[in-house]
């Protein structure tokens, strides 16, 4: 299991989810953003998953191993959450120049999206017309919710609860097995 983390004030729901990921048995591994490390540290996420945190495409190791490739290979299933709309934009377009977009290119396990982000921003339709996209490719996309937003605006954005999240990872377990990472 691989959860990708992205720069949202929602990342803060991403430890609950590791939280509650590990206390059901599943490996995790952890994928950062630069972005995301404003909002949660890498730390957070090492120790609620007891497992290193990718957050360069080169980190200086004693083995090369291309992490991006070696993420991508170790997820059952790769759960971006929260999912930003520059994330959500580039899965759709293709892009990867970062270890995140890169794990989830190289990705063929499920893919799990749950979007987080301004209601306007969520409105817009080049958000509306990549998500559509994501979608027919195949990932799963965990609806946001409506209700208070970080930035002061009411309407819909926030990221989905980490309970709703876990149900949806989970439909994509079935008959993959916990271990895996």
């Amino acid at each position: 299991m691989v959860v990708g983390v992205t720069g949202s004030i929602a990342a803060y729901k991403s430890a609950e989810l590791v939280r509650l990921l590990v206390k059901r048995g599943y490996e995790v591994s952890v994928v950062m953003t630069h972005a995301a490390t404003q909002f949660v540290s890498e730390l957070t996420f090492r120790t609620l998953s007891r497992r290193p945190v990718g957050l360069d495409m080169f980190p200086r190791v004693a083995e090369w191993v291309p992490d991006h490739i070696a993420f991508a290979e170790r997820a059952a299933v790769l759960a971006i959450a929260p999912c930003t709309a520059n994330m959500i934009a580039k899965m759709a377009h293709g892009m990867a120049d970062d270890l995140l977009s890169c794990t989830a290119l190289a990705c063929t396990a499920p893919v799990v999206v749950a979007p987080a982000m301004n209601v306007m921003m969520w409105r817009n339709p080049a958000l509306q017309a990549n998500l559509r996209t994501l979608a027919e490719r195949g990932a799963r996309i965990v609806d946001c919710e409506e209700g208070d937003l970080a930035c002061g605006y009411e309407g819909k954005g926030r990221m989905a609860s980490p309970e709703s999240v876990l149900a949806v990872i989970e439909e994509c377990m079935k008959g993959r097995g916990k271990s895996k990472a």
